[in-house]
C-alpha cells in the first residue's frame, strides 16, 4: 500500500474525516458569518426598479412645468426686448430640451406627462406669437433679463433639490438639469 497523503488533522483521505476545502478554515467562516447581516443591508439598498412608494405625482413633472415655463419667460423676454436674443435664445432651448426629456423619463416609468403649454414652443419666426406675459387687462408685461435669471436660479434649487431622493436612474437627469439652470443663471448675471 502507498502512503496515503495526509491532511491537515494528520488523517489519511478516505478514512474517518472527510477532507477540508481549501482555504475555509473556521476563522474564515465565522468572519463570514458575522459579514453575513452587513452584506444583506448593502444589497437590500440596492434596487434596480423604480422605489416611488408615494402615490403622489411624480416629481419630475413639476420640474417640466417649470422647463415649459422658463422657456415661455425667455421668449417673452426676447419679443419684449430682442437685443436679448443672443444671450437668452440658447437658454429657451436648453429650458424646452429640458422639458421633453423630463417628460420622456415620466414616460418611461409608467406617469403622464404635464402640461404641454403652447407657449413653450418656439414662436414662429416673424410672426407675432400669442405673448404669455398679456395680462387680462391687455397691457402687455415687459420681462428682464433679472426675472428670466431668477427663474432659472429657482428652477435650479427645485432640480437640487430633489436629487438626493431620486433613483439612481434618474439623478443623472436631474442633476443636469440643475447644472444647467444654474450656469445659465450665472452667465446672465
Amino acid at each position: 500500500m502507498k502512503d496515503a497523503a495526509v491532511d491537515g488533522t494528520g488523517a489519511a483521505p478516505g478514512r474517518g474525516a472527510p477532507p477540508r476545502p481549501p482555504g475555509l478554515d473556521r476563522r474564515r467562516v465565522l468572519m463570514l458569518a458575522l459579514l453575513a447581516p452587513v452584506a444583506a443591508a448593502g444589497l437590500g439598498a440596492c434596487s434596480t426598479g423604480p422605489t416611488r412608494t408615494t402615490k403622489g405625482p411624480d416629481p419630475l413633472v413639476a420640474l417640466a412645468d417649470a422647463a415649459r415655463a422658463d422657456a415661455a419667460l425667455a421668449a417673452a423676454a426676447i419679443a419684449s426686448n430682442p437685443d436679448l436674443t443672443a444671450r437668452v435664445a440658447p437658454l429657451r432651448a436648453a429650458r424646452t430640451e429640458h422639458a421633453a426629456a423630463l417628460d420622456a423619463e415620466v414616460v418611461r416609468a409608467g406617469g403622464t406627462p404635464g402640461s404641454a403649454a403652447p407657449t413653450a414652443a418656439a414662436p414662429p419666426s416673424g410672426a407675432a406669437s400669442a405673448d404669455p406675459t398679456v395680462a387680462p387687462t391687455g397691457i402687455v408685461e415687459t420681462v428682464s433679463l433679472a426675472r428670466v435669471r431668477e427663474a432659472v436660479a429657482a428652477s435650479q434649487r427645485g432640480a437640487a433639490q430633489l436629487v438626493p431622493d431620486l433613483p439612481a436612474e434618474r439623478v443623472g437627469l436631474v442633476a443636469s438639469v440643475a447644472a444647467c439652470c444654474a450656469t445659465y443663471a450665472a452667465v446672465l448675471a
